[in-house]
């Protein structure tokens, strides 16, 4: 499979030094414009400290197509609102809805705050709907045993998991991959090429216009196509559809867009083609039998994932089926295959 992934790569794909001379530098946030080793781009760590959000002042937020109203801190609080209770099966495993404090035992956040109610997560963390039983239960455990670290230290969410995955019980962990696994992955991104992006800062791992500032979410709709631009280089910058609804509300009906090279899609498809991915991973990349689809993924949740196995910070059972697919894979090759993947229907 190695043998036939470098072939296409011989025929397909230019050498990066000679398309993306004129990108060299860095973008507004700090990060190189050319990113051939580490791919920071997908681990979004801030350049500097952010300014605070703001205090909550009692304000009852609303969304579309929904009676429920919620303040800042019930949005983000032990129990996150749950917008569309219609949109997942009812009631929530309570570790999934609720999590557990300190008065109750061993701490554990409540799994809808992060990965919403309906699993579709975000591009700092990973999306769950739909990932068979066994396979969510084998990542719990892998978090567990202390085999599943990010390659970038300062990726504070995935020491997170480990403890959060150390704290649950047998019981939990299978009531909440039931729980996700019963619901079907949705399209959730769209993937748009382009020589150019926005520039940006990171909050939370998430990328936003740097004129759209933390106290100013509601007045930041077109942002990202009236910002000063600069080159996309050889990253994926991934950012929220609506901004005041994924970092205000929280709206798990809100999607994102990823902002790719021109070109990557096919190029990522003639990877995937050559190195027969969907083999493991099922026509369309759908997923098959115990193995996830990757298909409509978050490009970032996949390059984090793809490179942390590659350099042996992620293991486990199913990281060793990998690895030698992605020993002689350069950061670039796996940039164009996870934008062709995050550019699939998932359904």
């Amino acid at each position: 499979m190695q043998k036939i992934i470098g072939l296409a790569v011989l025929i397909a794909i230019p050498v990066v030094g000679s398309v993306l001379s004129a990108q060299s530098g860095q973008s507004a946030n700090g990060q190189a414009l050319v990113q051939t080793e580490r791919p920071d781009w997908a681990y979004g760590i801030p350049s500097g400290p952010r300014p605070p959000r703001p205090a909550d002042n009692g304000t009852l937020f609303s969304l579309p197509d929904t009676d429920r109203t919620f303040t800042a801190t019930q949005i983000r609080g032990r129990s996150p609102a749950d917008w569309y209770p219609g949109d997942h099966p009812t009631p929530m495993p309570d570790i999934v809805a609720n999590g557990r404090t300190a008065e109750e035992g061993a701490v554990v956040r409540a799994c809808a705050l992060c990965h919403y109610p309906n699993g579709q997560g975000r591009p700092e963390n990973a999306s769950v709907a739909g990932l068979p039983v066994s396979y969510f239960i084998q990542q719990m455990d892998d978090f567990r045993n202390d085999l599943r670290n990010s390659s970038e230290p300062r990726k504070n969410n995935a020491r997170t998991m480990t403890q959060i995955a150390k704290n649950m019980t047998d019981e939990e962990i299978a009531a909440a991959a039931e729980y996700f696994g019963a619901q079907p992955w949705r399209p959730w991104v769209r993937v748009v090429e382009t020589d150019t992006v926005f520039k940006s800062y990171t909050l939370g791992g998430i990328y936003l216009p740097v004129d759209c500032e933390i106290d100013k979410f509601t007045e930041c709709e077109d942002s990202a196509t009236t910002s000063d631009t600069e080159p996309i280089g050889l990253r994926i910058i991934e950012t929220p559809e609506n901004i005041e609804h994924a970092e205000i509300h929280r709206n798990p009906r809100s999607g994102w867009i990823a902002y790719v090279p021109v070109g990557a899609i096919e190029k990522g498809k003639a990877l995937a083609e050559a190195g027969q991915c969907s083999v493991c991973h099922g026509p369309g990349l759908k997923g098959l039998g115990p193995l996830p689809g990757i298909a409509g993924r978050t490009a970032s949740y996949l390059m984090r994932a793809l490179y942390d196995m590659q350099q042996g910070t992620r293991e486990g059972l199913w990281s060793d089926l990998m690895k030698p697919v992605l020993a002689d894979l350069s950061t670039e090759e796996m940039l164009y295959l996870v934008a062709y993947a995050a550019s699939l229907d998932p359904q």
